[in-house]
């Protein structure tokens, strides 16, 4: 099976998930789960935390202003959007952009431990705290975490099945969206991506 096949099923397995609680509401509006995109053989994978309206419509990650952003932060650094590939833990939109629920997140969060072992990424940035807060865990690094505010442009050590891997905490880039200034910020934490 190649990687576009086992992409395929998750993608499939998600359309039909009736037990998410978000389920219905994608019914209700016409959205699209939001599944993920970009490189199947990206080295840095990109992990969100949940679709917001455009996404949702389009079904495509980080198509809207939060997307501009990542883009901007991705040509800062060199890295071609088309190099890497990004998703969501959660792949349906919360109402009114709420943030995910714990147990969206841990109906979600398998499909992306799937998607991790498919694509094998070297690098896994976690965009914003409850990305980084599930990949922490998943790796093993719990007792590192701390407040995003400490956290943001710091890369850690961890082992996947496949071998070594870099986890990279990184605000989310709806911040630099409400907060115009914090943009230089953003910047200088995607430069750690320069060093890896």
């Amino acid at each position: 099976m190649t990687k576009t096949d086992e992409l395929r099923k998750i993608k499939d397995e998600v359309l039909n998930l009736k037990e998410s609680p978000l389920y219905s509401y994608r019914i209700e509006n016409k959205y699209f789960p939001v599944i993920g995109e970009g490189s199947h053989d990206a080295k840095i994978m990109f992990v969100g935390e949940a679709p917001g309206r455009n996404e949702a419509k389009t079904g495509r990650p980080f198509c809207g202003t939060a997307g501009k952003v990542l883009d901007e932060l991705l040509e800062h650094v060199g890295i071609k959007r088309s190099d890497v590939y990004i998703t969501n833990i959660v792949k349906d939109r919360p109402q009114e952009n709420r943030d995910p629920l714990p147990e969206e997140i841990k109906i979600y969060g398998p499909f992306l431990d799937r998607q991790i072992e498919i694509l094998k990424p070297k690098v896994i940035c976690a965009l914003g705290r409850y990305s980084m807060g599930y990949i922490m865990q998943k790796f093993g690094l719990s007792d590192k975490i701390e407040p995003i505010s400490k956290m943001h442009g710091k890369s850690f050590d961890a082992q996947a099945s496949y071998g070594p891997i870099k986890i990279v905490c990184l605000y989310h880039p709806c911040v630099a969206v409400y907060n115009p200034n914090q943009k230089d910020l953003l910047r200088k934490d995607f430069e750690v991506l320069k060093n890896i």
